[in-house]
């Protein structure tokens, strides 16, 4: 008897924990969504904590959802209201057009995602954009400082790439193209692996991101563009126009962090969480509260 009393109340609470759920789900919140990368989770995190601090809207964080398509995916299809993202990753990536000066592309980026019913705000003040980083001591003795010195020697190296890079437009076909290269061999990889891929040896070369913390640690020259071949990068808010409609309140606090981040502070922050094993959201606490805008 015992048992089967037992058994009953197990199926009931089984039913009624769903609805439980939904009764205490709070109607005022935001999801703010991530790439499955240390800098956009830190992003979004930095984002999420303004809005709790300035505004009476619970976030709620969905991170590490996947590559830039997965995440712009989710936001088109309103899994997510506000995410960071990137204005080359936008306009090449997302709609295929061509970008322009930092400038021209950050004004093609607000102009397009307009169309979809997204705002496009200014950036945070920093821009992340592909480069080659190479043995210091090989780089040296080769005398390699830019992509077209590297393009001589290119096809004795092998290179360790993200997923991503290798297959994008503004990725590794047309930077092979622009600069003449040939790699030896390439080896696809999570962003995560591949400064230990480079540490262990097996591989020469890798694509990091300039603000990677990484770069701070491992003894790698980073090389330079000397064809501008890379567009800007600058990361900036993203959020869903009928998002902003809901909460009007939310433009005035994203728009505080224009302009507050450079390249230093960001790599800086990445490197706090990559190599110093900080918790994301501590570090995003951090920044907000040395740039004055939390107490």
């Amino acid at each position: 008897m015992n048992k089967i009393k037992l058994l009953l109340m197990v199926i009931i609470f089984i039913t009624i924990l769903p609805l439980a759920g939904c009764i205490l789900k709070t109607e005022d919140a935001v999801t703010v969504g991530s790439r499955n990368n240390t800098e956009s989770i830190i992003l979004s995190n930095i984002m999420g904590q303004l809005i709790e601090e300035k505004t009476d809207i619970d976030v709620i964080y969905r991170e590490n959802l996947g590559g830039s398509n997965v995440v712009w995916n989710a936001m088109m299809n309103g899994s997510i209201q506000i995410i960071p993202d990137y204005t080359g990753t936008i306009v090449i990536t997302y709609y295929g057009e061509t970008p322009g000066t930092a400038e021209e592309t950050l004004a093609k980026t607000k102009e397009l995602v307009a169309e979809d019913g997204i705002v496009a705000f200014g950036t945070f003040g920093f821009n992340n954009t592909y480069t080659l980083a190479f043995d210091e001591a090989e780089a040296e003795r080769l005398g390699v400082e830019t992509f077209s010195d590297f393009a001589e020697v290119s096809d004795q190296y092998t290179l360790g790439a993200v997923f991503e890079f290798i297959d994008r437009p503004d990725g590794l076909p047309g930077f092979e193209e622009e600069y003449d290269l040939e790699f030896k061999d390439v080896k696809g990889m999570d962003h995560g692996m591949m400064y230990r891929a480079i540490d262990n040896d097996e591989v020469d070369v890798i694509n990091s991101y300039t603000t990677d913390g990484q770069l701070q640690i491992y003894d790698l020259r980073v090389l330079e563009d000397d064809k501008s071949y890379f567009p800007p990068y600058h990361a900036l808010p993203l959020v869903l126009e009928e998002t902003l409609e809901k909460y009007p309140e939310l433009e005035e606090v994203l728009q505080l962090l224009e302009g507050k981040i450079d390249e230093q502070t960001m790599q800086a922050m990445n490197a706090k969480v990559d190599n110093e094993g900080m918790m994301v959201d501590f570090v995003a606490k951090e920044f907000l509260q040395e740039a004055e805008l939390i107490e």
